[in-house]
């Protein structure tokens, strides 16, 4: 049998040529996507402190977060002590509670981070954007799997929120997977418990 000359042999081929072109193609697009730019300069001190997590493509923990608020506290050693507390599936949920650790990466302008939830693996931690007053802040990844936009207040305006949309989207996420998270506090602050 002469394979060169049967027809569904030679269609196999071209076939899995096709095929290993296109992934060939498509991965040398990722690797070559430009990196999502940096915060020109943050300052740690004043990025310290509670922020509300308003909108986010999510990790998986968080995926059913109500009233989610991170805490930073810079440590001694130039690392960043992260409290994530959350409520999963509902205001009345009980409070769980992370503890990631942060670690600035030196000359990224105190913007580019490696956040490690669980020892010895370190994530990206990008902060894309920060508003000049620090009220507002959008952490970001390279692979534009995930986003979180924070505020210094629990609640959002529809146009703030809708600017911040499109800063996040002209990153090149995708807007179908962005999450407005709930929130739902008392007037006088976040009333959660110690932890």
């Amino acid at each position: 049998m002469d394979i060169a000359r049967d027809p569904w042999i030679r269609r196999r081929f071209v076939a899995a040529c096709l095929a290993v072109v296109a992934l060939c193609a498509c991965s040398h697009m990722s690797a070559r996507r430009e990196p999502i730019a940096l915060a020109p300069a943050v300052d740690l001190p004043r990025f310290m402190g509670d922020w509300y997590v308003i909108a986010a493509i999510p990790l998986w923990p968080e995926r059913e977060a109500h009233n989610p608020i991170e805490r930073y506290t810079l440590d001694e050693d130039g690392s960043v002590a992260t409290r994530y507390r959350m409520r999963k599936g509902g205001f009345d949920a009980p409070v769980k509670v992370y503890h990631p650790r942060g670690f600035v990466e030196p000359g990224s302008g105190n913007a580019l981070w490696k956040m490690q939830f669980v020892w010895p693996f370190k994530g990206e931690y990008r902060i894309a954007f920060v508003e000049p007053d620090y009220s507002a802040t959008i952490v970001a990844r390279n692979k534009r799997d995930y986003v979180w936009l924070m505020a210094r207040q629990p609640q959002m305006a529809d146009a703030d929120y809708e600017r911040y949309r499109q800063k996040i989207a002209a990153m090149g996420y995708d807007l179908s997977q962005l999450r407005r998270m709930p929130q739902q506090w008392p007037e006088t602050g976040p009333a959660e418990p110690p932890g």
